[in-house]
């Protein structure tokens, strides 16, 4: 187990330019772009990482590592050339999302992580601080330069025209739907009936006749916090529903809450530690249960909506807006879904779970599906209309049918091709010097962007 967090640890960290191991070298500087430097401690580090992942990796890919680093800092050095802006504010919050990434993998344990590191977590911020500094300057000076690349219909059937025909990806059948989802309204008892609960179970902790964490462990139904005793780890503001976030931001240190309700349930919550802007806190969380009948009546509503959609009395998309469950995704897109594959909207037979595929199976454009049962993230129950927008055929790639997706590929192309000449002609332009080790790299030949 301690391997494993170990090797993800490290991974989360790598996206830093350098590693932390360099007291064991004699180091020194092996190239020079501007007023950056490169030091062969960065390039050595790199190449036992790549060494680890391939054993059958050869020294000469060090040339390689040693040009990309050049065209990444030719990136940093024109972006302090060009006054790219930067501010500490931004350096820190992106400092701060990589090592609570790392921390929450450690459940919060502090300790484990200067244990782990010989380093608290600011020591280990300000090791890294230049280094998140020049990626952020860097990913600003890049998008600084492809930013404004446009493509026009033109260019785009002259990017077409030069695939050759046999080179044309063959685009699967592919699907757009969007979904109304209702969550099923818990009736009265059930919901006094968990309250109840609830409340005895804070009773015992405030008594002192249980402590939190075992009342936590034993009777939480929250899986992921209460197999640790309701421990939540630590969190920003934003993170959490709003009233679980205004109960636990204006807690004292120890304190036991009050007995709260919000989505999910009800919820008893005790603080902690607070560390800055982020709390550590645990919580207890009984949910009423729904019953069939809460689900007939759900199914039923949602029936009905089909009813008045079909009818032409109401779109899916007014629909969606008026009765959707607002948390999800798909409602700030008038109910369309989005593809988290491939950050679009259409999908392949086999990117659909077996459920929607076979409600939309025998569909034809705007039909909807009867009300699916589905579980939700959390193991709560609700239901979905799914509507089927379009549906295409296999075929291979034509302008006719997929003019945007090949519109998208011709601009990333462009926008490749604007920054590989900028990247040869800042080369030429900016003073770079190269240690004689490495007098036999070509430099300027890797196709790799930084």
């Amino acid at each position: 187990m301690i391997d494993i967090l170990k090797n993800s640890i490290f991974i989360v960290l790598m996206c830093f330019s350098t590693y932390t191991a360099k007291a064991q070298l004699i180091d020194k500087v092996v190239a020079k772009v501007g007023s950056e430097h490169i030091l062969l401690s960065e390039i050595e580090d790199e190449f036992s990482y790549a060494k680890s992942k391939d054993p059958n990796i050869s020294d000469d890919v060090k040339c390689v590592m040693l040009d990309n680093m050049i065209a990444q800092k030719l990136v940093i050095y024109h972006a302090k050339v060009d006054s790219v802006e930067i501010t500490d504010a931004e350096v820190e919050q992106q400092l701060d999302y990589r090592f609570e990434s790392v921390l929450r993998q450690m459940n919060g344990d502090e300790a484990f992580f200067e244990e782990y590191y010989g380093a608290s977590i600011s020591e280990m911020k300000e090791r890294y601080r230049d280094d998140q500094r020049h990626k952020i300057l860097a990913e600003k000076m890049q998008y600084k330069l492809i930013s404004e690349v446009e493509i026009t219909p033109r260019e785009v059937q002259s990017f077409f025209n030069g695939v050759p025909s046999d080179s044309l990806p063959y685009f699967k059948s592919e699907m757009e739907i969007s979904e109304l989802i209702i969550v099923p309204q818990v009736n009265e008892y059930e919901r006094v009936k968990a309250l109840n609960k609830i409340t005895e179970l804070r009773q015992k902790i405030v008594s002192g006749a249980a402590t939190f964490e075992d009342i936590a462990s034993k009777n939480s139904q929250d899986p992921g916090s209460g197999l640790r005793g309701g421990d939540l780890g630590y969190a920003k503001r934003g993170v959490y529903v709003p009233e679980f976030e205004a109960t636990v931001f204006s807690m004292a240190k120890d304190e036991i809450s009050e007995i709260i309700e919000t989505e999910f349930g009800f919820h008893i919550i005790q603080l902690m530690e607070r560390r800055g802007n982020s709390v550590r806190a645990r919580h207890v969380l009984i949910k009423p249960e729904i019953t069939q009948s809460d689900l007939d009546i759900a199914k039923n509503r949602l029936d009905s909506l089909r009813t008045v959609i079909l009818s032409d009395s109401m779109s899916f998309e007014a629909a969606v807006k008026k009765h959707s469950l607002k948390s999800m995704p798909s409602y700030a897109n008038g109910g369309r879904v989005k593809n988290q594959n491939s950050n679009n909207t259409f999908f392949a037979a086999d990117d659909l779970d077996p459920d929607t595929y076979f409600a939309i199976f025998d569909l034809k454009p705007k039909d909807i599906s009867k009300p699916l049962l589905i579980t939700m993230p959390d193991g709560q129950k609700a239901y979905r209309l799914i509507q089927l927008n379009s549906i295409s055929k296999p075929h291979k790639a034509n302008m006719k049918e997929d003019f945007d997706k090949i519109s998208n590929f011709a601009k990333e192309s462009k926008k490749n091709e604007y920054f590989l000449k900028w990247l040869k002609k800042k080369r030429e332009e900016t003073y770079i010097y190269l240690d004689p080790m490495f007098k036999d790299c070509k430099m300027g030949e890797s196709k790799e962007t930084p």
